[in-house]
């Protein structure tokens, strides 16, 4: 009891360092199932494991293939998350880079890594290629605390996280599909009848898994399933499927989920988000457990195995040669950079799936006695556990090195996404600014859509926006929502992450009353509340510019704004088309010049008007 409870300790523990210190969960997992499995030996009195996985004599937590039977399961309910993330509009969407890379660096991965584990360590073609496959995943749960905190530029942040997020089920198919080739053979000999086994298993696998999705789709769309028991049903489902599947064609329950998975991830499926939401939190908790399991299942002989300067090679093969040539030659023909192109092949941390499943497939061959398959495991995790600490100290300073490193970051997130938010993303983006629309109505998110602007719907109250490292060039932050208290809770949270150049929200109705005693992030009026400017909206949709002459020029536009309901200003275009956000506070601008614009929503300046204020303002 003290061992399980232990190990659900430490691995939130774990899980918690890693969110602490922005660290893959990964990384603290594998080290602490390490320390506590094959590293605890030299120091414990009798030699033992601090934490057996393995029942051995009088000492263990899981009795003869008990443990091979949980971690099989506990992959198969990752995977099918895996599989409901994948959706194939978003391949076709994502760019040709990204396809290429999940594809093409794919291909040159699997094969360039086979033929050097196979020269390397001398294995055989089949295991070597095993290999191969399982270090094709980096996954999201790596890449993304790398990246959170690191100001990119949009695209190289784009291509990194869905690589991440599509190469997941892929790769995890291309592994299953490997494994269950290697065991139809019979001592490497593929005769006929390993033929039929392996499409057996395709067979199974693919039709058990796109029934089922089909049918639990059914099943939800029909309201079959009470809502309070989705979750659980749809776990079970999971686990029914995966085991079925294994019945009639052994070793291709993995394949049945991925493919489950995928097929109810591309389906019009209610109540989808909430499926994810639960699956995921499953999936850290099974994490947790996994990775503190299965490292510390690892013994010092399989670390002494790949204890030589072999490893060292095939390391160094991997992360400087074969990453960065299945980037290069995906990126042919693309708009990218080449110090670009460097830092995508620099960052290509293994993943969970990888790990996870190296050492399923690992224990499984090394029990039928496969030849070499005592490699697989050790080699995996030490890749896995490498290339995730060098790119975790690495990739910040490597980026400024070469050069993607953005010294200020220009983009603009705006929570909301009503007329007001769109009117002003919309200007934002004509002039060259990455803006992204915040909102948890899917309505406004379409709207935003339609007009070609960046827009996602998210709730604030959650770490999504947190994790989205396609915001890392974001550095100002504009809560423009209805709702004072959210625009207020937006600038505490994210004004640290987001609004490194400034964070503002809109005034609320109370603060509009009292002007003298305006709010340091207020913004754009002392007079304007989202009400007012949701009117100015509806009357005068539009964003307008007016040249400036000099300061007092500016002023005296101001004063005319101040007195018509109908004008706000909104930003200040410097000459060089730099954009400065007005705030209520009424901060002074120190380089208004000739040939700026004032920037405003609403009804169109009185040309004559302007000058008699000009005037006016001069005079006194």
């Amino acid at each position: 009891m003290l061992e399980l409870a232990g190990i659900i300790i430490l691995g939130i523990i774990a899980q918690w360092m890693a969110w602490r210190l922005k660290l893959p969960a990964i990384l603290p997992l594998i080290l602490i199932g390490l320390v506590v499995g094959p590293i605890s030996t030299l120091f414990t009195e009798d030699g033992t494991k601090l934490i057996e996985p393995i029942w051995n004599g009088n000492k263990g937590l899981f009795p003869g293939e008990g443990l091979y039977y949980f971690v099989s399961l506990a992959i198969s309910i990752i995977l099918f998350e895996g599989g409901l993330t994948l959706k194939l509009s978003e391949i076709r969407n994502v760019g040709p880079v990204i396809t290429k890379l999940i594809t093409l660096g794919s291909l040159v991965t699997f094969l360039a890594a086979g033929v050097s584990v196979h020269f390397i360590f001398g294995l055989s073609w089949q295991i070597s290629f095993l290999f191969s496959a399982l270090i094709i995943v980096t996954g999201p749960t790596v890449i993304t605390p790398i990246l959170r905190n690191i100001p990119l530029k949009k695209d190289v942040s784009a291509i990194l996280k869905w690589e991440g997020i599509l190469i997941d089920p892929i790769g995890a198919l291309a592994a299953v599909l490997v494994f269950e080739f290697i065991s139809v053979g019979e001592g490497g000999a593929y005769t006929i009848t390993a033929l039929i086994e392996f499409t057996k298993i395709l067979l199974f696998g693919l039709t058990l898994g796109f029934t089922f999705a089909h049918a639990l789709t059914f099943a939800i769309k029909r309201n079959f399933i009470p809502r309070y028991l989705l979750n659980v049903v749809s776990l079970s489902t999971v686990l029914l499927v995966f085991v079925m599947s294994d019945i009639f064609a052994h070793e291709s329950g993995l394949l049945a989920v991925v493919v489950m998975g995928m097929v109810m991830g591309n389906t019009d499926l209610p109540n989808i988000k909430e499926l994810l939401y639960f699956k995921e939190s499953l999936s850290v908790l099974l994490i947790s457990i996994l990775f503190i399991l299965l490292a510390a299942n690892i013994n010092i002989s399989d670390l002494e195995l790949i204890y030589s300067w072999q490893t060292v090679i095939l390391f160094a093969i991997i992360v400087f040669l074969i990453r960065p040539m299945g980037v290069f030659l995906s990126a042919i023909g693309s708009d990218l950079k080449f110090n670009e192109k460097l830092f995508i092949g620099w960052v290509g941390p293994r993943g969970i799936v990888a790990a996870g499943i190296a050492s399923l497939f690992g224990s499984s061959l090394v029990t039928n006695k496969v030849p070499g398959a005592e490699y697989i495991t050790p080699l995996v995790f030490i890749i896995v556990l490498g290339t995730v600490l060098l790119n975790a100290t690495t990739a910040r300073f490597f980026a400024k090195i070469i050069g993607v490193f953005l010294k200020k970051s220009e983009g603009v997130v705006i929570i909301g996404a009503s007329k007001i938010s769109r009117l002003i993303g919309e200007y934002l983006h004509k002039n060259n600014r990455h803006v992204v629309l915040i909102d948890n109505n899917q309505t406004n998110i379409n709207k935003a859509k339609d007009l070609g602007l960046e827009a996602f719907s998210a709730n604030i109250y959650s770490d999504t926006l947190s994790d989205n490292i396609e915001l890392n060039d974001v550095g100002y932050l504009m809560a423009l929502t209805g709702n004072s208290d959210i625009n207020k809770y937006a600038v505490d949270k994210y004004g640290e992450q987001f609004g490194e150049n400034g964070s503002f929200r809109l005034i609320n109705t109370d603060e509009m009353k009292d002007p003298e005693n305006n709010p340091e992030e207020g913004l754009f009026s002392q007079t304007d509340d989202f009400i007012r400017l949701t009117e100015t909206a509806r009357k005068y949709p539009a964003v307008h510019e007016i040249e400036l002459k000099d300061r007092e020029h500016y002023n005296g536009l101001i004063e005319i704004a101040k007195a018509d309901e109908n004008i706000v200003p909104i930003f200040l275009k410097t000459p060089d088309g730099d954009l400065k956000i007005i705030s209520s506070f009424s901060i002074e601008f120190n380089d208004i010049k000739e040939g700026g614009h004032l920037v405003y929503l609403g009804k169109m300046f009185d040309v004559d008007n302007a000058v008699d204020a000009e005037i006016a303002d001069k005079e006194r």
